[in-house]
């Protein structure tokens, strides 16, 4: 179905919009992937916060123009879909863990940070841990001093403890027994 100039130009429009706003894009060709299979990716998608599109390479092109995703544009040929997102490796991250499940979606590009990754370049941005474990990583090394001195120092009031208790109980026993 062919699409009118003004939905060519909404749809252009569209994808400018979310090339502005995302950090990363993984294009990948889906050649001979069942409606099933798209519909589960596209779920999966949508949960992690990315954005896939099918779209013409012609429009795809027009679309990026001018942004960072610019440098990928001679690679839009072919049957593809583009994932964008806004976290750094969410895109990289689902197109990756569903071409291990399903060999017919191939990945072809991608683009981050204003550079051109090949499939090995998509494959290590998508083993990057996400923002969230990061930071919980980063917190357990902040507080992991901070707690083993919190433990130190207890353990030395609890053994000053028991040593500062003997005596008392020994005094407390000695007159029981004269």
């Amino acid at each position: 179905m062919s699409l009118n100039r003004s939905e060519k130009e909404a749809v252009i429009s569209d994808v400018t919009d979310l090339a502005a706003k995302a950090q990363t894009l993984v294009m990948a060709e889906y050649r001979g992937i069942t409606v099933a299979d798209m519909t589960r990716l596209r779920t999966t998608a949508r949960n992690s916060g990315v954005t896939l599109s099918v779209l013409k390479n012609t429009l795809a092109r027009r679309a990026v123009a001018g942004s960072a995703f610019d440098i990928v544009s001679g690679q839009m040929t072919g049957p593809l879909i583009y994932s964008f997102s806004v976290d750094a490796v969410a895109a990289a991250k689902v197109v990756a863990e569903f071409a291990k499940t399903n060999e017919k979606l191939v990945i072809r590009a991608g683009a981050y940070g204003g550079k051109v990754l090949d499939i090995n370049g998509v494959k290590q941005l998508a083993s990057i841990p996400s923002k969230e474990v990061l930071l919980s990583q980063l917190l357990g090394l902040m507080q992991s001093p901070i707690s083993r001195t919190a433990r130190v120092l207890a353990a030395l009031a609890e053994k000053r403890s028991e040593g500062a208790a003997a005596p008392a109980e020994q005094a407390i026993a000695e007159p029981a027994a004269a």
